[in-house]
């Protein structure tokens, strides 16, 4: 029987807090065409621009969070991948990192010297965007292509609404849900408003009235990562028995001038300690394992924010990292990604 690689995929992290690290990062990150989607000398203008002053920045805010072993995100992805192991019984388990080590070239070459013929490529982000999702895959079909690679790709498509991923969602948060607390934010990952527009198939339908996520379907659907955020939240809250009061969305990381998706994460806090909300848990769906943007910029960074308004307590629930549900559920997801064509 032929056997059936899995390979994992996670953003990546620079290789320590040195600032020459962080700078060798962020360009590799900001220069990917799906990341910042402009005309490749503009890109390289603005990234450079970029890269005056902000890996120092950065560099400060990962060395606040680093572990001892690492970046917290490829250590708990490497602790996944360990714990994936047992449960994925068609062939090897990979890891990989889109920018940064381990490579998707240097693991995809590898398994492809091993004799695999067949790889599930598995992009560890619930939700479709094009700086995500599309990135990862059809950075895989290049190496492929331009290595000559005999390998077949299934890949694991976006699983935002299955009932694996919000089960065990429900079941990761639940020791937070079941204390007392005022309101739950789920803070997703944001976006520029134009890589909406970007992906909208029909070209008139994303941010297109208040209720467009809401009536998103079909093709619409599947494209639309503001549309997949609000699904993934409404499961969420009804599987895990939350009013409509309780709970609210926002998204975060803003990065430059343009305009990005609504309601801001950065605003919510303030309004929500304005509000008089006093102890407010705050969720990260978007990503799977904690990381600068769920331990910094919301758990440092947010916590004094919200405080500073008027609130008491901001408690950072964590992501679903290695939980033994998700780890199930992974495996469930990956062996159902369809063939590549």
């Amino acid at each position: 029987m032929t056997e059936q690689a899995l390979l994992l995929v996670n953003l990546g992290s620079p290789a320590s807090t040195e600032v020459a690290d962080v700078r060798r990062y962020l360009n590799q990150f900001l220069m990917d065409p799906y990341v910042i989607d402009l005309p490749w000398p503009l890109r390289r203008l603005l990234v450079s621009l970029i890269l005056i002053k902000r890996p120092e920045q950065s560099a400060h805010a990962y060395a606040s969070i680093w572990w001892p072993e690492g970046s917290p995100l490829v250590v708990l992805s490497r602790r996944l991948h360990e714990a994936v192991r047992p449960h994925w019984t068609q062939g090897p388990v990979e890891l990989a990192m889109r920018y940064g080590e381990p490579s998707i070239e240097t693991t995809l070459t590898r398994l492809a010297g091993q004799g695999i013929t067949q790889v599930t490529l598995a992009p560890l982000y619930p939700q479709f965007a094009d700086s995500t999702t599309t990135t990862v895959i059809q950075e895989a079909r290049r190496v492929i292509r331009e290595r000559g690679l005999s390998l077949q790709l299934s890949i694991l498509q976006p699983f935002y609404d299955q009932p694996e991923y919000l089960d065990a969602l429900v079941a990761s948060a639940r020791p937070h849900l079941q204390q007392d607390f005022d309101h739950l934010l789920l803070s997703f990952h944001g976006l520029p408003e134009r890589h909406l527009h970007k992906t909208d198939p029909t070209g008139a339908h994303c941010l297109k009235g208040d209720d467009c996520c809401q009536r998103a379907e079909g093709e619409v659907l599947a494209s639309c990562y503001r549309a997949q955020c609000m699904r993934t939240a409404a499961g969420f809250a009804a599987q895990a028995g939350l009013r409509d009061d309780q709970w609210s969305v926002s998204f975060q990381s803003r990065l430059g001038r343009a305009k990005w998706i609504e309601p801001y994460t950065e605003t919510r806090l303030d309004e929500l300690a304005q509000q008089g909300v006093k102890k407010l848990l705050v969720m990260c769906p978007a990503f799977v394992a904690d990381c600068i943007e769920t331990l910094e910029e919301i758990g440092d960074r947010g916590r004094e924010q919200f405080i500073e308004a008027g609130g008491e307590e901001l408690v950072l629930v964590p992501c679903l990292n290695t939980h033994e549900d998700w780890v199930k559920a992974l495996v469930t997801l990956c062996g159902r990604a369809p063939l590549a064509l």
